[in-house]
């Protein structure tokens, strides 16, 4: 449903977060847990919560707004931060045009997310920004991915790991992943 072009906004949203939750389980199943005591109706038990470092969930501006509402969900201490980027379009490439991260960014685990890496341009503008401001430990999280943006990224960041839930065919003449799922900014936001 949230390929198909007759999703309207308000369920492209929900898919979008649900989706987003569950992909943040894989991302951070590696993260440390320590105990933490919970009380339930009629007895205490244990449950488990992350440990040590805090996370830090930064969205490109704007499509990755659409994804954070389900990683808050499952992470809901997390700090956000936006980083807008967008990809000129005559030369493709990325042009940075605002960023707010959290001021300790540097002591945090850090998911940034957008939900198309199509050429990699603003997911590589994106984590050359964070890391700039101190960053140390970078996730990458897409929804719908291009071969050519994962190869990107990796190359340019071969650290940070990338999930993406799909690997596309590649990018068409304009840069477009396809099939792709169109321009997520617009369809979570009813614009255009």
């Amino acid at each position: 449903m949230l390929r198909d072009e007759r999703t309207g906004p308000k369920d492209f949203r929900d898919l979008m977060e649900e989706l987003s939750m569950l992909m943040a389980y894989e991302v951070t199943r590696d993260m440390p847990t320590e105990p933490v005591e919970v009380k339930t109706p009629i007895a205490v038990t244990e449950g488990r919560a992350i440990s040590g470092k805090k996370v830090a969930v930064v969205a490109i501006l704007r499509a990755g707004l659409g994804m954070v509402p389900g990683i808050l969900r499952l992470i809901p201490a997390a700090k956000v931060g936006h980083v807008g980027v967008y990809r000129d379009p005559d030369t493709l490439a990325p042009v940075e045009y605002y960023g707010k991260l959290p001021s300790d960014v540097g002591e945090r685990d850090v998911i940034v997310v957008d939900p198309m890496l199509a050429t990699g341009g603003s997911a590589v503008a994106a984590v050359d920004f964070i890391k700039q401001r101190g960053a140390q430990h970078v996730k990458f999280m897409a929804v719908v991915a291009a071969p050519e943006g994962i190869r990107r990224l990796h190359e340019t960041h071969p650290e940070v790991p990338i999930y993406v839930a799909a690997v596309d065919q590649g990018l068409n003449d304009k840069a477009y992943i396809v099939p792709g799922l169109g321009d997520a900014g617009d369809r979570l936001f009813g614009t255009r």
